[in-house]
């Protein structure tokens, strides 16, 4: 059998771009993110390949995909990758005892609703812990939280297509809903029916696939056609819109969660039931979190508790934890 010895000719920067590639599916992409020129990275590709004596990634039309082999190496590099990444921030806490880290993967909705409050209590009781954040979708985060590169996803708790042995714990509910400025004219009607709301235009966000099927199913039971309706990516201007027009929107409702406890905008009652769609915190089993992790924790159950005392959410803390094999996630009552 062949020996590679790896561990002597494998170089830091080679494991770099494998991830690198890996992450971003194409060498362009992965060379512009690492700063390199994309004639360099692909020297780097061939350099590690000739090194494992196999081929890392098959090319395609849109990109390039791992190879078998090339799974094994970039699992490997990122768990090289993060672990070094850890040692430095333990050297750091031996140079500047007082401090102490925290990375969190977070879903879009989680990052505009639940984070900014909870991460401004931390940073109020906790001035010196460091975060970082990494938004991503649950399928991009969990390889990440494996491999110790972060450490706990924050939103939605989708069920895996197959157990993954990962630890999920409900906290809250991150339910469709509508919205309109706080002085909308749906507030002073005697109720609101679907015929009333097809009286205003409609405003929806650009999301993802899973969740505008969602958005789509609940349009459905409010027949609410979706024609002449107005899309965006930027909450910013889907805010503006609802705060200068009559306009309303239907969209995760704890993408504007700050507005709903400033009361600027607010929940329309809904004469159709909406699916619950719980959220919370994903955690590797068998790895403790670190202090700041536990103080992070501590400040968004906190949080999560205010945003349910404003009727923002529902709160569901105490409902349990569970893992990658459990049944489907069924919304609290």
């Amino acid at each position: 059998m062949t020996r590679r010895y790896l561990d002597q000719r494998l170089r830091l920067h080679l494991l770099r771009g494998v991830d690198a590639i890996a992450t971003h599916g194409s060498l362009l992409k992965a060379s512009a993110a690492l700063g390199y020129t994309q004639p360099g990275l692909t020297k780097s590709l061939q350099e590690i390949e000739d090194i494992v004596g196999l081929r890392l990634f098959e090319r395609h039309s849109r990109g390039v995909n791992a190879t078998a082999a090339g799974r094994i190496l970039v699992e490997a590099a990122r768990r090289v990758l993060a672990e070094l990444r850890r040692v430095d921030e333990e050297l750091e806490l031996l140079a500047e005892p007082g401090l102490s880290s925290l990375a969190i993967g977070t879903l879009p909705a989680a990052a505009a609703g639940v984070l900014p409050g909870a991460l401004a209590r931390l940073k109020a009781l906790h001035p010196d812990i460091r975060i970082r954040l990494q938004q991503g979708r649950t399928e991009d985060l969990r390889p990440l939280l494996a491999a110790g590169e972060i450490d706990l996803i924050v939103g939605r708790l989708y069920e895996p297509t197959v157990p993954d042995g990962l630890v999920r714990e409900t906290l809250w509910m991150e339910p469709i809903a509508i919205l309109a400025r706080a002085g909308h004219a749906l507030f002073t009607a005697p109720s609101v029916t679907a015929e009333t709301l097809r009286d205003f235009d409609l405003i929806l966000p650009t999301v993802s696939q899973r969740v505008g099927q969602e958005i789509e199913h609940l349009l459905a039971l409010l027949d609410l056609a979706p024609v002449a309706k107005l899309r965006s990516s930027s909450y910013g201007f889907i805010r503006e819109m609802l705060y200068g027009t009559d306009m309303i929107a239907m969209m995760p409702s704890l993408l504007m969660a700050g507005d709903l406890m400033r009361g600027t905008l607010r929940l329309v009652p809904l004469p159709v039931p909406t699916p619950q769609r719980p959220a919370g915190t994903i955690l590797a089993p068998g790895r403790p979190l670190p202090p700041a992790g536990l103080a992070f924790l501590t400040c968004l159950r906190a949080y999560v508790a205010e945003l349910a005392g404003h009727g923002v959410t529902a709160m569901t803390i105490g409902e349990g934890s569970h893992g990658g094999g459990d049944p489907p996630l069924s919304p609290a009552t």
